[in-house]
């Protein structure tokens, strides 16, 4: 690709980039929307380090991206997060999840190419059950993280200072479909995606100790519950 941008313009190496990383034929004059750059993504600042930005661009392609806010509820998840008190849930009680964010490559019209990101409170980590555990891998980051490759789940432990108050949030990542179980790369890229919107909403909160993970999370051990 560098050898092909050295040769053009600097306007034209734009569309020649954003063409061929979304799988366009090159040199056939096709110019799609260039959208949000992965810095602009889910109102700015998600996938802001190198980790989360290689790892967006490998689940989702190179280029620009549309992010669907209209149909995201990020301020209303993150003001249910706020107010969250699981002391006084009922038993059988579980917080509806929040759409926080949802983008997809710009020119796929928010088809299987989507990537959705979902906030909740929750009582705790939740641990894995046995069936379960053999379809996902765990990493070190906040109370409990895990991914297959179609999903990943990323729980942290937020001590809010306004209302005063602890609380634990559910962040997960619902990635592209088709993608095989066994891709274990494709884990990867997703957990580091959630961790990354966790850390992003985790700042917003204003959350002391997370205890989040930097970059891309480490694997680790199942937990034992």
């Amino acid at each position: 690709m560098r050898s092909v941008l050295a040769r053009m313009g600097a306007a034209a190496a734009v569309v020649a980039l954003l063409s061929s990383c979304s799988g366009g034929e090159g040199g056939d004059g096709t110019n799609e929307p260039s959208g949000l750059s992965a810095a602009g993504v889910c109102g700015g600042g998600f996938a802001k380090d190198a980790a989360a930005t290689a790892a967006l661009k490998a689940v989702m392609g190179g280029g620009g991206f549309h992010d669907g806010l209209a149909q995201s509820e990020p301020e209303k998840a993150l003001d249910e997060l706020r107010k969250a008190s699981p002391e006084q849930w009922a038993e059988s009680y579980r917080p509806e999840p929040r759409r926080y964010c949802w983008f997809w490559p710009a020119g796929d019209g928010g088809g299987e190419k989507d990537l959705q990101i979902q906030l909740s409170p929750a009582r705790s980590a939740p641990g894995l059950h046995p069936e379960h555990a053999k379809k996902v891998t765990s990493y070190a980051s906040g109370l409990q993280a895990y991914a297959s490759s179609s999903f990943s789940r990323v729980y942290f432990s937020c001590r809010l200072q306004a209302p005063a108050h602890e609380i634990v949030v559910e962040t997960v990542v619902r990635g592209p479909a088709g993608v095989p179980e066994t891709d274990l790369e494709q884990r990867k890229r997703l957990v580091t995606l959630a961790n990354a919107a966790a850390r992003q909403v985790s700042g917003e909160l204003g959350c002391e100790k997370d205890g989040l993970a930097t970059g891309v999370p480490s694997p680790t051990a199942h937990p034992t519950s």
